[in-house]
């Protein structure tokens, strides 16, 4: 098992091939994929760079996966999904932060984003509760538009300038 960090609760690592089940079973309750659309499975984050299981240290279960994926020459996407028993627990907060810091202090990002539909309050809590501030809303034409399509997409983003002054460093 390939640690990539660890936080007070959980192990972000590498996935391996063992843990296709573990993300097809993530994919399979629609609360889950609520506002990503059934064919969002995420399969094949197993096989992807900037992706990881996400690990409960006190039950050692799956809790679901964290993105922190190169767009473009330093900055990253974020991204979590988590199984819904881990919600409203401060883990997809706490997995973020620490991806954050880690992008920061140690892997050259310039700048974080992250999207979500304009209507996921969960998700955008999240994202502001990581440093993240709102940057715009978008609208996209989906063929199949989600319950809340109307109201759009939104972005967030950090960059390493903001997040120094939040951290009081220069």
């Amino acid at each position: 098992m390939r640690v990539h960090l660890e936080t007070e609760r959980l192990i972000l690592r590498h996935f391996t091939p063992a843990d296709v089940d573990l993300v097809t079973d993530l994919d399979r309750d629609p609360e889950v994929l609520r506002y990503l659309g059934a064919d969002a499975a995420s399969r094949d984050v197993v096989e992807r760079d900037g992706f990881f299981a996400a690990i409960e240290k006190a039950s050692g279960e799956f809790a679901g996966w964290f993105e922190f994926r190169p767009l473009d020459e330093g900055e990253v996407e974020l991204g979590y999904r988590l199984r819904r028993r881990f919600w409203g627990r401060g883990y997809a907060t706490e997995g973020a932060r620490a991806l954050i810091a880690k992008g920061f202090t140690e892997g050259g990002v310039r700048r974080v984003v992250a999207f979500t539909m304009s209507v996921n309050t969960g998700s955008r809590r999240v994202m502001e509760k990581a440093g993240l501030r709102y940057v715009r809303t978008f609208h996209e034409d989906w063929p199949d538009p989600l319950p809340g399509a109307e109201h759009g997409d939104v972005e967030y983003a950090l960059s390493e300038d903001d997040w120094n002054r939040q951290h009081g460093l220069p």
